[in-house]
């Protein structure tokens, strides 16, 4: 089919004489574009502004926790309290191969953190190098705690960024100088500046980390440990060890293995796991919504376009009666609708584009982007694609009736 310049200023012409026409249809291909670009491109910032709440989390992890009986077993009764030792650690590690990571923690909630005249309150926690594996710091200055500070027992300290606007307001670099939690005092070696929501025992930013074995002598606690912390190997799934895991430690504290609620086992996996299939309807619910408004628009460009060849039968009539071919007819019936699905479809992209931006702009925080609220360059072509392939399609009913109108009949309709 060739398409030249005249070919383009008359088939422009046409569309002009049928302005209200061309608008209204134009506008329903142009809004049908506009809400499918505008939901792939809302619905992926609302997946990244949810994902950024586990920001840093292992996917596939999982978090025990110690909590009453709940069934009577080996001669003791229900509702019996019972805590986790260190050497619950070394048994997980030893008896379930699948982990990769056995990583235990301890918190303590209410202190104040000091240094100078500046206060502010925190939540200690005791920790071990490992269990960067399980919530990933975000290191603004510094180090993360190391083997080398559990084994001598250092007393230092990885403060989150609250801690630290709080206690050094004028910036700079923390490390090397010393605050006070609970009159113990700690040399700061690390400033984390994590953002997630999701973490364990209390907010990293509202954090005070130190060695776990330092924080078991400061406040007296023995052996003991609060959480156990813990990441699969890569193939494993969490669920697949989650009754192993508990089996492990209910034959240590004399507990039934059954006992879901005393040996509890959050189990991240099946949260994330969520989290996809929520977002996977999210999505497919978008293309149907905007590929079904996109048909709409494309089946008005149909209609309107059956009109203007039942307008111009006569037109058609003289055009076959002078030499115009079945071909030339199909070329500018298919070609006006290709143009104004493609003029009305950019143009919703465009729109699109520029609203999903300031929205990602309003979404800016210290000029940090907080979730980008936008469609992929893939995404953009499929919906050209798409449109031309539409415009094609709408045209293809007319150009066939347009293509049938015989010289004789548009006479006799004149």
């Amino acid at each position: 089919m060739k398409f030249d310049i005249d070919r383009f200023r008359e088939i422009l012409d046409t569309l002009s004489r049928n302005k209200s026409r061309s608008f209204l249809t134009g506008f329903g291909v142009f809004w049908g574009v506009f809400m499918l670009v505008a939901l792939l491109g809302g619905g992926q910032g609302l997946k990244e502004m949810l994902q950024s709440n586990f920001e840093g989390f292992a996917t596939n992890s999982a978090i025990i926790l110690p909590q009453n009986t709940t069934k009577p077993y080996a001669g003791f009764r229900k509702d019996r309290s019972w805590c986790m030792v260190y050497g619950d650690v070394e048994r997980l590690r030893r008896q379930v191969p699948e982990l990769e990571t056995v990583s235990p923690t301890l918190s303590h909630w209410g202190g104040s953190a000091v240094y100078g005249d500046k206060k502010t309150n925190c939540t200690m926690k005791g920790l071990l190098p490992d269990y960067q594996n399980v919530e990933a710091p975000q290191l603004y200055y510094g180090r993360f705690i190391n083997d080398m500070d559990v084994r001598q027992n250092r007393k230092v300290c990885v403060i989150g960024k609250r801690v630290y606007n709080d206690l050094f307001p004028g910036g700079g670099d923390p490390c090397g100088k010393r605050i006070c939690v609970d009159d113990v005092y700690y040399d700061v070696v690390g400033v984390d500046y994590s953002a997630g929501n999701m973490n364990v025992n209390g907010r990293a930013d509202q954090s005070v980390s130190v060695p776990l074995t330092l924080m078991q002598k400061v406040y007296n606690l023995g052996d003991s440990v609060q959480l156990i912390c813990v990441t699969a190997r890569r193939g494993v799934t969490m669920s697949s060890i989650t009754q192993k895991m508990r089996d492990v430690i209910a034959k240590a504290h004399n507990i039934d293995p059954t006992d879901e609620k005393a040996i509890t086992v959050f189990n991240t996996e099946v949260l994330f796991g969520m989290l996809d299939n929520l977002f996977s309807g999210v999505n497919f619910l978008i293309l149907l919504v905007g590929i079904g408004t996109l048909l709409a628009g494309a089946i008005g460009v149909s209609n309107i376009m059956m009109v203007t060849v039942r307008e111009r039968t006569t037109e058609i009539g003289i055009r076959r009666a002078i030499g115009a071919t079945p071909k030339n007819i199909l070329g500018q019936i298919i070609s006006e609708s290709v143009i104004l699905t493609a003029v009305a479809g950019m143009s919703g992209i465009l729109f699109a584009v520029m609203v999903l931006e300031m929205l990602e702009l309003g979404n800016t925080t210290d000029g940090v982007v907080g979730a980008h609220f936008q469609v992929s360059f893939w995404t953009a072509i499929g919906a050209s694609a798409l449109l031309a392939l539409l415009g094609v399609l709408a045209g293809l009913a007319p150009a066939m009736r347009a293509m049938g109108i015989k010289p004789v009949d548009a006479m006799r309709d004149e």
